[in-house]
């Protein structure tokens, strides 16, 4: 049996194991490609031919399963437990090999004066 030595525990976790990094998940890439989309945002499957997603990672695999029926890409993120970040460069290569689809969300009228005093009332309660 090999001793852990102790620079290579915090690669380790006791409960899942080795650790992966996230940009290892993403091929290396830092940023999506393309046209960039807000956490709100729905991601859907295009329904496409199944030799399309032979040659995908688990997780882009994965995402393909959660978007069944569309889901926000805040939810694959905490549903998947990676970052927002590393979820969006998933997507976002998905959307490339025409696998998913993303609608935009509906801005939600931030500059309506009303609600921006609403919130600040409810900051200073605070």
């Amino acid at each position: 049996m090999t001793a852990v030595q102790p620079s290579d525990r915090e690669w380790l976790d006791e409960d899942a194991g080795p650790i992966v990094r996230p940009y290892a998940l993403t091929g290396g890439l830092t940023r999506p490609s393309g046209q960039r989309f807000d956490l709100l945002d729905m991601v859907g499957v295009i329904r496409g031919p199944a030799e399309d997603t032979l040659h995908l990672a688990p997780e882009q695999a994965e995402v393909l399963e959660r978007c069944q029926i569309p889901a926000p890409l805040v939810d694959l993120a905490a549903g998947m437990n990676l970052p927002v970040g590393v979820i969006r460069i998933l997507v976002s290569d998905l959307r490339e090999r025409g696998l998913v689809t993303i609608h935009r969300a509906q801005p939600a009228g931030v500059g309506d004066l009303k609600i921006l005093q609403e919130v600040a009332d409810g900051l200073r309660r605070i």
